[in-house]
């Protein structure tokens, strides 16, 4: 077993939702932490406790950089790879969104490489697999990605089980299905249902449904999820290996829409259904035994207790329930 108290560790995409929950978990261990985030989706705001600790850097700056990749890189002995670009915007810029995830992965496992990093963890996405054909979805199930974002990460994969193969990085790929919680967007192309949906419904607002809402998700709440990250990194006998983190159980969206409605408690808002999100998979039901067996990692927080926490930190947040609305477009493609 590989402890990470007291490692430098460099989190890429660190000032944005997993990524810094993840810096929040690294820091309360102990770790040095060096972000390298461009903000484009990311947001200081979610570092602003941390800027006074010794032991944190923030390097804003590119993955697709070779100068940032390179300056970040400096006497790193762990890399956590978060940086990306998300489903909703490679609809629109499918180049953009490869040029990042797929060439932007390629990068900086070079730059690792050459830096002899002592492990590199690449946080991928259920989004590789496209949509079930069976579940639940092992990490054998066929990998058909729906969307540019899918096949770009599951390219992101390739380069990093290669540099595994070929250059002997100790490389471990991270299939992360649908993660949730505070900090999670809900403006702009990265803006998901769940965070969404929260928004629109504290404000009275409909809630939109895209498609029938028979289309279903595996939820992880985001500590969790950067948790299993955590796990990954210390465990040796995941090295060179593709896994799966996930609860193993699915939800409708249409139950999910009726379920937040509910739980925000305003009688103004209701749910609406819409015309279908291009490239939307249609079932994601994780199997994590593979993951879990390896290290013993189990999530800690229910599905409802995750909603609960979510929906109280939009409601508590600084901007407000009308300045939230502002940024909250419905269609996000």
């Amino acid at each position: 077993m590989i402890k990470l108290d007291h490692l430098n560790c460099l989190v890429t995409g660190g000032a944005g939702f997993i990524g810094s929950h993840l810096v929040d978990q690294l820091l309360a261990r102990g770790c040095m932490v060096r972000v390298l985030d461009n903000l484009s989706n990311g947001k200081l705001a979610n570092l602003s406790s941390h800027f006074a600790d010794p032991n944190f850097e923030f390097n804003q700056g590119s993955i697709t950089d070779p100068c940032d990749v390179d300056q970040a890189m400096q006497d790193i002995q762990v890399v956590f790879h978060l940086a990306c670009l998300g489903v909703r915007h490679s609809i629109a810029h499918p180049y953009e969104n490869q040029r990042v995830n797929a060439e932007g992965t390629l990068l900086l496992l070079a730059a690792a490489s050459r830096a002899k990093v002592s492990r590199f963890i690449h946080c991928s996405s259920s989004e590789v697999y496209g949509s079930a054909q069976y579940v639940p979805m092992a990490e054998t199930h066929p990998t058909q990605p729906c969307t540019v974002y899918g096949a770009s990460k599951l390219a992101g994969e390739a380069y990093a089980r290669a540099y595994y193969l070929t250059y002997g990085l100790p490389t471990v790929i991270i299939r992360p299905f649908n993660t949730y919680g505070p900090r999670s967007h809900h403006e702009g192309d990265a803006g998901e249902m769940i965070p969404k949906s929260i928004v629109r419904a504290l404000n009275g607002k409909e809630v939109l449904v895209f498609g029938g809402g028979l289309q279903t998700r595996d939820f992880t709440f985001v500590e969790d999820t950067a948790a299993g990250l955590v796990a990954a990194a210390e465990c040796e006998a995941m090295t060179g290996l593709t896994l799966n983190i996930g609860c193993n159980f699915e939800i409708s969206v249409k139950e999910l829409a009726e379920k937040l409605v509910a739980m925000v408690g305003n009688h103004a808002a209701t749910v609406r259904f819409t015309s279908a999100r291009p490239g939307d998979v249609s079932r994601l039901h994780a199997d994590p035994s593979a993951f879990m067996a390896l290290c013993g990692w189990r999530p800690t927080t229910t599905f409802e207790a995750g909603l609960e926490k979510t929906i109280a930190c939009f409601r508590a947040h600084p901007l407000g329930l009308a300045g939230l609305l502002q940024s909250e477009a419905g269609r996000n493609w």
